[in-house]
């Protein structure tokens, strides 16, 4: 029985043990203090699904063997690129949502193909160099977002004033585009997705399921196959004909445009384009996430991120809640940031402390 356990316990390993329980200490402490758990379960939901292709991004950085890509604010800068232009055209709702992403992952794959090149200049120090790079263009962005020639009402500083705002509303553009979405033409009065009270946010959590089945289908490819293999076991690959920096640049690029693609969807839930210096600290999240899903620097799948990007987001979900009515609200915000920079700060430990699968 005690080998059972045992392995039990190391199966699913200790981390996400510590945070399931740790969870659901906060989960009993919600239902006590009478907290609308419904409200509760529809927010874990919702912030799972925006937030999930951002940590899916991680996934080919980590089979390509380049690790995990602190580098992402790379992506989300084209990602947020993409939207800004559509908003400049005046397109609105999926026709400004479906040109976002074009745009922003054709950005992305050029980035990535450049940021892939520089990888493979450096390897041996691809997360140390990603996140120097992401930082050094996040700063220098921010000349952009005041100097490039946008026009758009919806976007520069009112009476005259130059550039574009810190923060841009998408309402009357593709606000909650997903979230609101249903499948057959059905409104939500005829068709609710609603599971013991908890308004299931469908669209959303599909556009988030398509994507990891379109990388898992690209995961069994010949390509994938070997991008997978160049990672694993680079010497070996090379010996055997595969070009090992070809294949890391392939996971860099997809690594990029699932950033693009990511802040595009995390922004129409959030409802707001967050630009200048909000992308830096991006990265930390989606490491975080998948590194408490399973995840390695050298090990990483579909399953790691859907369980870690769970378990991260529940745990704030659930938290802010708590310490506000425990706190009354006066150190809530403190306790959040405590919680939420722990949980990263945990994650990023599990990186030189070895496999935990």
């Amino acid at each position: 029985m005690d080998n059972r356990l045992k392995e039990f316990v190391e199966n699913i390993g200790y981390a996400r043990i510590i945070i399931g329980l740790f969870l659901i200490v906060l989960l009993v402490s919600a239902f006590l203090l009478k907290l609308p758990m419904s409200n509760l379960f529809e927010g874990i939901l919702v912030r799972t699904g925006m937030n999930g292709i951002l940590v899916l991004a991680m996934v080919p950085s980590i089979q390509s063997g380049t690790g995990l890509n602190f580098g992402l604010p790379i992506g989300i800068i084209c990602g947020l690129i993409g939207t800004i232009i559509s908003i400049e055209m005046n397109l609105v709702n999926w026709n400004a949502f479906i040109v976002s992403l074009i745009i922003g992952s054709l950005l992305g794959a050029i980035s990535g193909y450049l940021y892939g090149i520089l990888l493979n200049k450096v390897k041996g120090q691809e997360m140390l160099v990603g996140t120097y790079a992401a930082f050094s263009i996040v700063s220098g962005m921010c000349m952009f977002w005041l100097l490039a020639p946008f026009y758009s009402p919806k976007m520069i500083w009112p009476y005259g004033g130059k550039g574009l705002r810190v923060t841009i509303s998408l309402e009357n553009v593709f606000d909650k585009i997903l979230n609101n979405w249903v499948p057959f033409g059905m409104s939500l009065d005829k068709f609710p997705f609603r599971i013991l009270g908890v308004n299931i946010p469908i669209g959303l959590l599909l556009f988030f399921g398509i994507f990891c089945f379109i990388f898992w289908i690209f995961s069994r490819s010949k390509t994938g196959i070997t991008m997978h293999a160049a990672g694993s076991n680079p010497k070996f690959a090379e010996s055997s004909g595969i070009n090992v920096d070809k294949a890391r640049i392939i996971g860099t690029v997809l690594s990029t445009m699932l950033g693009a693609i990511g802040i595009i969807v995390y922004a129409q839930s959030y409802g707001f384009l967050q630009l200048y210096t909000a992308p830096q600290f991006m990265a930390f999240p989606a490491v975080a996430s998948i590194l408490i899903g399973g995840a390695s620097i050298k090990t990483a799948s579909i399953m790691h991120v859907i369980i870690g990007t769970f378990l991260f987001q529940s745990l704030l979900v659930v938290a802010l809640p708590v310490a506000n009515v425990v706190l009354e609200g006066s150190l809530s915000e403190v306790v959040r940031i405590i919680i939420s920079n722990g949980i990263i700060l945990y994650a990023l430990t599990r990186i030189g402390g070895g496999e935990e699968h």
